[in-house]
């Protein structure tokens, strides 16, 4: 199914009543206690299950969830490792200049110096800030700093993410 968003990933059951333990995947987890209906898949969102949230609570840095369906500890460890994904339109709306990861992968990366980099493959969190990595061709992966600084213009529909290296980062991957 096209338009599914990745917001967590069940790392275990809790108790027996069949709650599923979820890593959450997006910026605010709280989104999770309004949530009605996700879908359950692999990291590749392939033949995503549809199903229906009954209750969700959070504890410490995870969210508790409970699946229509789902009432024991055995039936909810068969979901371990499994991703929960929402439709686009079922997304927490992002304000301006934010974005989802999925619509960032694939955008061609132009350096202001050195024109084209490559493509976006994959952004993820450090804590301090989230970074960027881009696939080079017949070169090693080169990771940025996503930092307004740095990043200043996404253009999604053009394909184009417009950046201006900090000094010295380029050559440390040549």
């Amino acid at each position: 199914m096209d338009g599914l968003i990745i917001i967590g990933k069940i790392v275990g059951v809790h108790g027996v009543r069949g709650e599923l333990k979820v890593y959450p995947l997006t910026d605010d987890a709280h989104r999770f206690l309004k949530l009605k209906e996700c879908f359950l898949s692999g990291e590749d969102l392939k033949d995503p299950k549809p199903c229906s949230v009954v209750s969700a609570r959070i504890d410490k840095e995870m969210v508790l969830v409970r699946l229509e369906g789902v009432d024991d500890r055995t039936l909810a460890e068969t979901y371990r490792g499994q991703y929960m994904s929402v439709t686009r339109e079922n997304a927490a709306k992002l304000p301006e200049g934010r974005y989802y990861i999925v619509d960032l992968i694939g955008l061609e990366v132009i350096d202001d110096v050195r024109g084209s980099l490559g493509k976006i493959t994959d952004c993820y969190e450090t804590g301090a800030n989230y970074i960027i990595e881009i696939r080079r061709k017949g070169k090693k992966d080169l990771l940025i700093p996503y930092l307004n600084a740095v990043c200043y213009e996404v253009d999604i529909p053009g394909g184009v993410f417009k950046v201006r290296l900090p000094e010295g980062l380029y050559e440390i991957y040549e």
